[in-house]
């Protein structure tokens, strides 16, 4: 069976061959070649990419989910097995993901006899889009599920600390757009025109002012504009101009209000300034939940394997489509340290591999905690 090595070495493959979401062929051909080479079942399943392999037997089973998906991102590291994908990098540490939770696969598939159970292990593609989770539960796969596992590595933790909390852990994601439609003219004669800039100026201080002043100050969420655009040169009033940006929040009530405020603003200004606003609003992944019992289980197993474990105060603001499993199936997702200088999504960030020297047993032990709990 794989050693730590053999995790180190899957790694860094991933890490040289990134693909992007909904198109990790290459990826999903390579987990499949190493997973059958350890005679692991993998489910015949109307999946283009990403799969779900299983090990054990019995009826009930509990399921391991890892993302293998990677960002449009020229990567800045160097070393000897930096991307070799053009634009394209695992900046988010999928590929630790990926190996690690092969090494959970592989080491169940070693005690597969003692399993009391089964266990599916998810390689789910598209984490990055949002939805790639509804490409895992749509099949059916995971349907009757006792729980879901999953994990994030988190740069700013230090190898050998463990994240968690009950409850909301990260917060939902959408993506808001304004489309503003103007009237466009010389720059000389503004007075043949509408302008779509002067709508724009509006724009965002209504959108900036939803959280200061249309929120509680105990209430939580962000909103922020990414991008702005209008126009391509100096003595033209463009026709057209373009927002675009992200709502975070942590329960459905405000993430219904903020959408419901955004759209209120678009509508408020096309009528105010005569200009045709077309308000766009997208929602990601929602609000990872997770299940109390499964924290503190989750708790006891990574002190078992030698975790210092710490009880987040807040959830993250970061996005998360583990939220695909966790509002449908009692799940549990945690944080794991990577000790990174740079954060997730920066061409600079380089985890430490040592992260992968735990997370199979933690994973391991959780698996073998929950079936034996079911059959006792």
């Amino acid at each position: 069976m794989p050693q730590y090595e053999d995790y180190i070495n899957w790694r860094r493959t991933f890490h040289q061959y990134p693909e992007l979401s909904d198109a990790e062929y290459e990826t999903t051909k390579r987990l499949r070649r190493i997973l059958e080479s350890y005679d692991i079942t993998i489910l015949d399943l109307p999946l283009e990419t990403g799969l779900v392999a299983e090990v054990g037997q019995g009826e009930q089973f509990v399921a391991v989910r890892t993302d293998i998906d990677a960002l449009p991102i020229k990567e800045q590291v160097v070393h000897e097995f930096t991307s070799t994908n053009e634009g394209m990098m695992h900046a988010c540490g999928h590929d630790i993901h990926m190996a690690s939770i092969l090494a959970v696969a592989t080491k169940l598939k070693e005690i597969e006899a003692q399993l009391t159970g089964r266990v599916r292990i998810i390689f789910q593609p598209a984490e990055e889009l949002g939805y790639g989770a509804y490409h895992i539960t749509d099949t059916g796969a995971i349907e009757g599920a006792k729980a879901v596992l999953g994990y994030h590595n988190y740069p700013t933790l230090d190898i050998g600390e463990f994240a968690v909390k009950p409850g909301v852990i990260t917060s939902s994601v959408d993506r808001f757009e304004f489309k503003i439609k103007g009237v466009g003219a010389h720059a000389a004669k503004p007075e043949q025109g509408n302008d779509p800039v002067i709508v724009l100026g509006q724009l965002i201080n209504s959108v900036q002012s939803i959280v200061s002043r249309n929120l509680s100050a105990f209430d939580n969420g962000v909103v922020t504009i990414g991008e702005v655009s209008s126009g391509n040169t100096w003595n033209v009033i463009a026709d057209e101009a373009y927002v675009q940006g992200t709502v975070r929040s942590f329960d459905e009530e405000k993430r219904n209000y903020i959408e419901k405020r955004l759209r209120a603003i678009g509508s408020g200004l096309a009528e105010a300034f005569d200009v045709e606003i077309e308000t766009l609003y997208h929602r990601l992944p929602g609000a990872v939940v997770n299940d109390e019992k499964l924290t503190e289980d989750a708790k006891e197993v990574a002190k078992s394997v030698g975790y210092n474990v710490s009880v987040m105060d807040q959830p993250l603001t970061i996005g998360e489509d583990f939220s695909g499993f966790s509002n449908k199936y009692p799940s549990v997702f945690v944080f794991i340290g990577s000790n990174s200088e740079y954060d997730l999504h920066h061409p600079k960030y380089d985890p430490d591999e040592r992260i992968l020297e735990k997370v199979p047993e933690y994973f391991v032990s959780f698996v073998q905690k929950l079936l034996n709990e079911q059959y006792q």
